[in-house]
């Protein structure tokens, strides 16, 4: 979960400005949190909370309307609706907020009908619904292995994707927002970094939706590698006081 939040603030400066540059700051100036770590924290309020899906996303989604670079507008009608209904999304929103999923649930078959709960709310598109259940099952699989390879990603990458799946990546730089773009993207890059700290900043200079992609790929990098403690006290500074209770109760039932 964690290390969804960090890929999300490094990427937070560079979504609509891309960076090619390697060792730019993972938390530089106007860096923040945007969607993708108020969505992931409402996955994990959810579960551990015992509250529906639904109703924790629209509760964390209306206590931060505006956050850096706002929802998408179908998804923000969805949180403000008096009768929201899901819409058919197969964007990669269902993705990046699944991590808690993978962590939470101990049997992989629980872990696939939870990602794909937690994203039917809104994403109910089969493709929406296949990128949530890909990252869950992986971030599970690589929990589960003793030997922390990246071919666990990549055989995940091929049961969802296929065989071929490298052959349709999106290009760098190009603004993927769909599951099918930017989920087998994700698994490639977790697929082939060295530590944590590598798979964040491959993500980010990849470009395109780079906050997006770097929550989806610190999520993985999380489960193969660890997030390390420093990086780890940095990002909390700038959750707000509710959202870090959330964090620390994730990490006290792991």
């Amino acid at each position: 979960m964690l290390g969804a939040i960090i890929g999300d603030i490094a990427g937070s400066n560079y979504e609509f400005n891309n960076t090619t540059d390697y060792g730019f700051p993972l938390f530089g100036n106007g860096s923040d949190f945007t969607d993708d770590t108020i969505c992931t924290v409402a996955v994990a309020d959810a579960i551990l909370n015992r509250k529906d899906y639904q109703t924790a996303m629209r509760e964390w989604c209306r206590k931060y309307p505006h956050p850096k670079g706002e929802y998408g507008g179908y998804f923000m009608n969805w949180v403000l609706s008096a009768d929201p209904s899901p819409y058919n999304s197969f964007g990669n929103g269902s993705a990046m907020r699944v991590s808690p999923v993978g962590w939470l649930f101990d049997d992989e078959l629980t872990v696939r009908e939870q990602a794909e709960a937690s994203a039917a709310i809104t994403h109910n598109h089969p493709e929406g619904i296949k990128g949530a259940v890909a990252i869950a099952t992986a971030i599970f699989r690589m929990r589960q292995s003793e030997e922390k390879y990246g071919s666990v990603f990549e055989t995940v990458a091929k049961e969802f994707y296929g065989a071929d799946y490298l052959q349709h990546l999106p290009e760098r730089g190009f603004f993927d927002v769909t599951c099918q773009g930017c989920v087998p993207l994700a698994l490639y890059i977790a697929s082939l970094a060295s530590d944590f700290e590598d798979a964040v900043r491959l993500a980010v200079t990849y470009g395109g939706d780079s906050d997006t992609l770097g929550a989806i790929v610190g999520s993985l990098a999380e489960a193969r590698f660890g997030v390390p403690s420093n990086l780890a006290e940095k990002a909390k500074k700038f959750l707000p006081k509710e959202m870090l209770a959330i964090v620390e109760h994730f990490e006290s039932r792991l």
